[in-house]
């Protein structure tokens, strides 16, 4: 055995691992994901006083195997004991299923696991709930808690995109090689999810979710450790760093939002703004470009500029019109808006939002109407400027956002 500590991040690497180690071996995602669940409660009981084992993803698959078949063996002689019953005939032994080629010791299934997990029979929640359990390991109180539902809710629908994806015959191996670029996109945009609700928490009291930003980037850096050719990975990476360096200045110490524009820049993470500005600039001049690394591009391009006033709204502008072609939608159309009217005035800005307001998409996104209030506060309406900032506040369902879209209403 080797040391004592068993630490968060040890539990988080190797769940995945173990999973996917025993769905590869045993076929049975369902039944894996338990066994494992299981490994892990057994080691957080052990570890703690024989000492964390020298290879512990070997010690978790083994145990979990041994849970996983203990586990068919009950149902067998289960199933033996009601056909008996029902039949009055003896029944002889079923045969427990034999475990699948194991592969090297030191293969990591990570990837395939999430691209399971995203698999394109489940629905939107269901990927991430399912990322978040089998591939984050957290707890599905821990997964309930982050989106403000009930455990039992959660716990649902865990149950049904596991059972979705054994009945879409969906087999634990990576797709044919023309189907992952297909593949990877909806666990980029899953990982974005996750990333996207801790940020900027879509409900509740709080305007971060920490666990969830700090997991959502922990899965991104393992699938760019695990692809770290793709352009697109590192692009989301870099976008989710240079974003969360801002997070210690988002919110004043009384908890308040604060606006891009008004934050303290000197309590940014400096580490995080260099990484994701070496990773885009890698991603950028080596593979084929994607939405991700624009996206990150424009966000390294606020995160370089020493003062808000000092952004380079030209080069934003530019980047969101790239953005547009790659990847449409009203909610890039209306970020261009912004930009347009850094760079041409409100007026400009505003003639955009007109076109955005038919999009049923976004009518009735508070995020519409903040940016409105705020041009129409650039342009000197300040009772226009005001409505909407009201209106805003009462289309959002996050309480922070709620309270600082009425604090800029009362302020004018």
């Amino acid at each position: 055995m080797g040391g004592s500590v068993v630490t968060d991040d040890l539990w988080r690497s190797v769940t995945p691992q173990v999973i996917g180690a025993l769905v590869r071996r045993y076929r049975d995602f369902d039944r894996a994901e338990e066994a494992a669940q299981e490994a892990l409660l057994a080691a957080a009981a052990q570890w703690p006083e024989e000492g964390v084992p020298d290879d512990p993803k070997a010690w978790l698959i083994r145990v979990g195997s041994r849970r996983l078949i203990d586990g068919l063996r009950s149902d067998e002689a289960r199933i033996r004991r009601e056909l008996a019953d029902a039949t009055n005939v003896p029944v002889g032994d079923l045969v427990v299923p034999p475990a699948y080629a194991a592969g090297p010791a030191d293969h990591d299934d990570t990837l395939t696991l999430l691209l399971l997990c995203c698999h394109p029979a489940l629905a939107p929640a269901s990927r991430i709930a399912l990322t978040l359990r089998a591939v984050g390991g957290l707890t599905t109180a821990q997964i309930a808690h982050a989106f403000l539902v009930p455990e039992a809710t959660m716990a649902q629908r865990i149950s049904r995109a596991k059972q979705r994806i054994r009945e879409s015959g969906a087999e634990f191996r990576m797709p044919p090689p023309d189907d992952v670029p297909e593949r990877l996109r909806e666990v980029l945009h899953v990982l974005y999810l996750v990333f996207t609700e801790g940020h900027t928490a879509s409900s509740g009291d709080s305007l971060h979710r920490v666990d969830l930003t700090a997991e959502a980037i922990r899965l991104t850096r393992q699938a760019h450790a695990l692809l770290p050719d793709d352009g697109e990975v590192a692009g989301l990476l870099a976008l989710m760093l240079l974003t969360e360096a801002r997070r210690p200045a988002r919110t004043s110490e009384a908890g308040e939002l604060v606006p891009l524009a008004e934050q303290d820049r000197s309590r940014w993470d400096t580490a995080y703004v260099r990484e994701g500005v070496a990773l885009v600039t890698d991603a950028l001049t080596r593979t084929r470009l994607g939405p991700y690394q624009v996206q990150a591009a424009i966000a390294a391009v606020h995160d370089e500029a020493p003062t808000a006033a000092q952004t380079d709204w030209e080069q934003v502008l530019a980047l969101y019109g790239l953005l547009e072609q790659l990847a449409p939608g009203p909610v890039v159309t209306l970020n261009r808006a912004v930009a347009l009217a850094m760079v041409e005035g409100p007026v400009a800005g505003l003639a955009v939002l007109d076109d955005l307001e038919q999009d049923k998409r976004l009518a009735r996104h508070h995020r519409l109407h903040a940016v409105r209030a705020h041009l129409l506060e650039m342009s000197g309406d300040a009772a226009g400027a005001r409505d909407s900032y009201l209106l805003a506040s009462r289309l959002t369902t996050s309480i922070p956002e709620q309270d600082h879209l009425r604090r800029k209403a009362e302020a004018l």
